[in-house]
């Protein structure tokens, strides 16, 4: 099963018009050309009906917005892991802001997704969150506070909490990769969520819905190569 690479660019595709069906095939095309052609590290994450369409025709890793810890059996509308990796996709995010766990919820799909290999993106909204998640052995943390998500302020206008949360992921489990996300939108954004000691950032809107979605995606990328 394909791995993720550091840094890198999560591409939320969430449940935008712009991010469905053939228009998230054509948004995960454009992400696998800025990929090749500025050799930076990008991921899909789009909507689950297309997953398999998007792993088959395009050569990055899929992540899935969500996935559920039931076993295959007598349930009704879950997204079993074992049928999210046979989709395509190598991992999943895991209490994402607008969809969140219990904590019980997130330990039980974390602990069934490492018996697969399959990689776990767990979303916190605060450093204490974000410790506590940490504790739990996900294969990265990404810290989203809420109250920018879908904005034009980034997090990294909030230096010293992007890097008080990367330190603190660092010092409750080394192993877990620190990622932020919210209001990413710019070359800045990016570069100053690397150089505060970030692996990578989560972001939608500033690609899934901008005017010229290569565009912005090509100067989103410089701020990884910088």
């Amino acid at each position: 099963m394909r791995k993720l690479e550091y840094p890198i660019i999560i591409l939320n595709f969430k449940n935008y018009s712009e991010g469905t069906g053939e228009k998230a095939l054509k948004l995960a095309k454009i992400a696998e050309e800025v990929s090749k052609n500025k050799n930076v590290n990008i991921a899909i994450c789009p909507q689950t009906v297309d997953i398999r369409m998007i792993s088959q025709n395009v050569d990055l890793p899929v992540l899935a917005q969500h996935v559920d810890s039931n076993n295959p059996g007598s349930h009704t509308g879950n997204n079993l892991i074992d049928a999210i990796i046979e989709a395509g996709a190598v991992g999943t995010l895991v209490n994402h802001s607008e969809h969140q766990l219990k904590i019980s919820e997130i330990e039980a799909i974390i602990e069934k997704s490492k018996e697969k290999g399959f990689l776990t993106c767990v979303c916190a909204n605060n450093i204490k969150t974000s410790i506590s998640l940490a504790a739990l052995d996900p294969t990265c943390c990404a810290m989203e506070p809420p109250e920018l998500i879908g904005g034009d302020v980034s997090v990294t206008t909030k230096p010293d909490l992007v890097r008080k949360t990367v330190e603190s992921i660092k010092n409750i489990n080394p192993n877990v990769i620190p990622l932020v996300g919210a209001g990413v939108k710019t070359r800045e954004d990016i570069e100053k969520a690397i150089k505060l000691g970030a692996k990578g950032v989560l972001l939608a809107s500033g690609f899934v819905k901008a005017k010229n979605p290569k565009q912005a995606l090509e100067e989103m990328a410089e701020g990884i190569l910088s």
